[in-house]
């Protein structure tokens, strides 16, 4: 087996061919943006999927150096922190406080199906636990983190590989379910945006060309160097916090960092030109967006699924299946039945089964599409990248008992 590692810079040049070659596939087959697939996950899973063929074939195994898209995540958060205003904020409270309680209440269901799932399988006791929100919801980062502890505990010698696995094909899943899921209740309820509401991230492809020439050198460096002085406050934050003993993603951190800014310096600074809801900051944000999903999914290693067989399939297609109705029945009626709730609907598939970027993925391309949703891509991020967060180590300490 001959190994190939891909140097950083080469890895986020790869990034970005990945991208044109999904934007080209979204535009050679209109199906794929018609559902809001996003150009990012059609790229990235043709990369996966080639790479796959180079372990199969030709017994390459292709990895990625992945610095390049830890930094775009926190471009990526810091841009709607820039774009959170305190009136969308205060907007957002009870929606935030009903689109919390359904998660928890979702992470509970996760995880009993992943028992109920594996008993049935006859699969072995600490499976299950790897089956549910460890993977899911939490993502690989979680399953890195928790998967030697459950192994410990369960006596399962293949853990990490069972959650990474699991969370990889959870990631394709909420890639690929979350925009027809929007699309649907969109079509079924007659939901639109608001006209002429600026889109938090990326531009309408409705009105991507007339507008091109707002866009200035000066006012992409210039939002540049407001995002950079965020991240680098979030990094002096991160290491107070830490000597606190208390721990934080530094992307929260930098999130809820650009949230204060953007609510205090204008205010005390009046004249100062401020880059929220600019196209400028839409723009770097979804560059930002587009990249880290194409190389968290072109970086994938299919082949580690093939020695799991059919249980694992059988497992997430149920977790599928719940996660689909649970949206459609609980979800999108408990936010509102509106266009919000529709956007937010797609952002929840993405949450459920893969994690916070594949959510605003997968919002973005419903927005390009039918209208920005300021409340969903407010109150969506500080769910499932805070506060489910610290509810899932609670509910894993306990499972693990």
């Amino acid at each position: 087996m001959a190994a190939i590692q891909v140097p950083g810079l080469l890895s986020f040049t790869i990034a970005i061919l990945v991208f044109f070659a999904g934007a080209t596939l979204n535009r050679l087959f209109p199906v794929l943006t018609r559902w809001s697939i996003p150009e990012a996950v059609t790229g990235g899973m043709l990369a996966a999927a080639v790479t796959l063929l180079a372990y199969t074939l030709f017994d390459i195994e292709i990895s990625f150096a992945l610095q390049a898209r830890d930094l775009l995540l926190l471009y990526f958060f810091t841009g709607i922190g820039l774009n959170a205003r305190l009136t969308d904020l205060a907007a957002g409270g009870r929606p935030f406080l009903i689109l919390l309680v359904i998660t928890v209440a979702f992470l509970i269901i996760q995880n009993l199906t992943a028992i109920g799932t594996s008993a049935a399988l006859g699969l072995p006791r600490g499976i299950d636990i790897l089956l549910g929100s460890i993977s899911l919801i939490g993502g690989h980062g979680t399953t890195i983190a928790w998967a030697p502890i459950v192994s410990s505990r369960f006596g399962v010698t293949n853990a990490m590989e069972v959650g990474i696995a699991s969370a990889t094909l959870g990631l394709v899943i909420a890639s690929l379910i979350g925009g027809p899921i929007a699309q649907r209740l969109i079509a079924r309820y007659h939901l639109s945006g608001p006209a002429n509401e600026e889109l938090t991230i990326g531009v309408s492809h409705k009105s991507a060309r007339e507008h091109d020439d707002e866009v200035s050198a000066v006012s992409l460096l210039r939002t540049l160097f407001v995002t950079n002085i965020a991240i680098l406050t979030g990094y002096a934050l991160e290491e107070v916090i830490e000597e606190t003993g208390f721990k934080l993603p530094l992307f929260v951190v930098c999130l809820l960092v650009a949230i204060v800014m953007t609510n205090v310096v204008p205010l005390a600074a009046p004249r100062l030109p401020w880059p929220t809801r600019s196209r400028a900051l839409s723009l770097i944000s979804d560059l930002s967006l587009n990249v880290f999903l194409s190389m968290s999914l072109m970086s994938m290693q299919l082949w580690a699924l093939s020695g799991l067989g059919l249980s694992l399939i059988l497992v997430l297609g149920a977790q599928t299946c719940v996660t689909v109705i649970y949206i459609l029945f609980v979800v999108f009626p408990a936010m509102g039945r509106n266009y919000d709730a529709a956007v937010i609907s797609a952002g929840f598939g993405g949450i459920a089964l893969g994690a916070t970027p594949t959510a605003i993925a997968n919002m973005t391309a419903v927005t390009k599409i039918h209208g920005a949703s300021s409340m969903a891509f407010i109150i969506l991020p500080l769910v499932s990248a805070f506060f489910i967060d610290l509810i899932n180590a609670a509910v894993l300490g306990y499972l693990v008992q």
